[in-house]
């Protein structure tokens, strides 16, 4: 499960519930709708009584509990026995390997024990405490698929627990450098043992990769940083209300002046909208882009038709993003 975080000290996130809506009490965008709400507290209280290992008796909770989209399939994951008798942790190591691109393959440390409340609900930003979002799977799939067109120095921001998208370049391209990043310790303390795996297994080539703390609303963590990137990612990082202007500043900051910035991301209501007039304001360039991939295109039409109860195209379709410095910058990733 994935943890992402943009790093701002003493502020409480919008939290995102167990299918990865946004919890509509926390949410100053969209109106207040009562029955909304009623299904957001559902739906918590449904994760702290699993968390809790208690028997869920309400029907509410029951209606609320169906899992929901969570994979385009662009990954197989296959679990892998690793003798290390100095992890007595519930963690658990499993190859991801792309569908389309057999070849490329990484090594991901992922968390199946029990997960603790306390850490769940409290924890600053822990949003992605389930899985691989779609967003980041897609971001990856797209990154193989465009592997050619990377070049120069890399960042992924928010990459939470994993950063498989950046992972990914820093495996399949010819690049100079992949810098992972995300506001989170704990999630780059992970990714780096993940990083550390994966080079032990000779996948890097002679790409430099390594992971650090970056939080978008830090000073000191982007200015050493400032224009140095030749692409800046992200997947699924804009429905933090608080924080999105920090996103923009961030990736304009961090970005070369000729770079492209690649943003995967769902609508989730006005979220995107909003963060592309921040950008806009802010002076970047912006195109918009729905068919990008016609694998993942095609599993979204399908959905949309065969997949109603399970499946909400402004929560799980992500849009792709491209953004530069100035007009006369085009990009190639379309």
């Amino acid at each position: 499960m994935e943890t992402r975080s943009t790093g701002a000290i003493n502020e409480t996130p919008v939290r995102k519930d167990v299918d990865g809506d946004t919890d509509d009490a926390n949410c100053h965008i969209c109106p207040v709708d009562p029955a909304a709400n009623g299904t957001a507290r559902a739906r918590w209280t449904l994760l702290r009584q699993v968390l809790r290992q208690k028997q869920v008796d309400c029907p509410e909770v029951k209606h609320v509990s169906v899992r929901r989209f969570s994979t385009f399939d662009l990954f197989t994951r296959k679990r892998l026995v690793i003798n290390d008798t100095s992890n007595t942790s519930d963690d658990q190591w499993v190859e991801y390997q792309s569908v389309s691109l057999p070849k490329y393959r990484a090594l991901l440390r992922v968390h199946l024990g029990p997960l603790k409340v306390n850490e769940v609900l409290n924890s600053f930003d822990n949003t992605g405490n389930v899985c691989v979002w779609p967003s980041e799977e897609v971001m990856a799939h797209f990154c193989l698929q465009k592997r050619t067109l990377f070049k120069g120095a890399v960042c992924e921001l928010g990459g939470g627990m994993t950063c498989l998208a950046g992972l990914m370049v820093a495996i399949c391209a010819d690049v100079r450098e992949v810098l992972l990043s995300d506001g989170n310790e704990k999630s780059i303390h992970n990714v780096r043992e993940v990083v550390e795996r994966n080079r032990q297994a000779g996948v890097f080539s002679s790409t430099s990769v390594s992971a650090r703390v970056l939080r978008w609303d830090c000073d000191s963590d982007i200015s050493p940083l400032e224009g140095h990137f030749d692409v800046v990612m992200c997947a699924d990082c804009l429905f933090l209300d608080q924080f999105r202007a920090s996103l923009v500043d961030a990736i304009r900051r961090l970005l070369h002046p000729k770079g492209t910035a690649l943003v995967f991301a769902p609508r989730r209501g006005q979220t995107l909208a909003l963060f592309c007039e921040l950008a806009q304001q802010a002076g970047l360039f912006i195109s918009q882009h729905q068919q990008y991939d016609h694998y993942v295109w095609d599993t979204h039409l399908k959905m949309l038709k065969e997949g109603k109860e399970a499946y909400d195209e402004n929560i799980h379709y992500p849009l792709l993003l491209t953004l530069t410095k100035g007009p006369q910058t085009v990009s190639h990733f379309k």
